[in-house]
């Protein structure tokens, strides 16, 4: 092998070693969201009592989303408060607590760098979580918390 084959072989597995290093499988992203910088915070204005015109009302998350302009200002220095590089294109700013669950819209406690594909697979969870809750087969606490915990133990 060529001195030039070595290092090209050498810098893949360098890449290879800090992509998958960080928290395994890239289907589940390099991290889960960190307690001490993503609790998540609820949003005040959803209850248990007001979801049929809350979270369950079709179009209601459009109405309270924070502007690109925001999340992508946020994600910047969310970024380099979790110490992950990279492009910003691959993360999306995310909610710890979906708005479609009740998450706040807009504190930086409930948002966070989560990195794709992993941000894509969760948005299917978080709908059957909504779903579940908007059908009363499951409270919305209870919602709240299985979305907690698998973005602070999956991403």
């Amino acid at each position: 092998m060529s001195m030039r084959t070595l290092l090209l072989v050498a810098a893949l597995l360098l890449l290879a070693a800090a992509y998958f290093s960080p928290g395994g499988s890239p289907s589940k992203g390099p991290y889960p969201a960190d307690f001490a910088r993503t609790p998540g915070v609820l949003n005040p204005d959803v209850t248990q009592t007001n979801i049929a015109s809350t979270i369950c009302k079709h179009g209601w998350t459009r109405t309270i989303r924070p502007p690109t302009s925001y999340t992508n200002a946020l994600k910047l220095k969310q970024m380099r408060d979790y110490g992950v590089g990279g492009s910003p294109e691959n993360y999306q700013e995310d909610h710890l607590i979906s708005l479609e669950l009740g998450g706040h819209p807009t504190d930086a406690r409930n948002l966070w760098p989560e990195p794709y594909p992993r941000a894509s697979e969760v948005d299917s969870i978080e709908n059957d979580l909504n779903a579940k809750v908007c059908s009363g087969d499951m409270s919305l606490d209870e919602a709240q918390r299985q979305e907690s915990g698998l973005k602070h133990s999956d991403g």
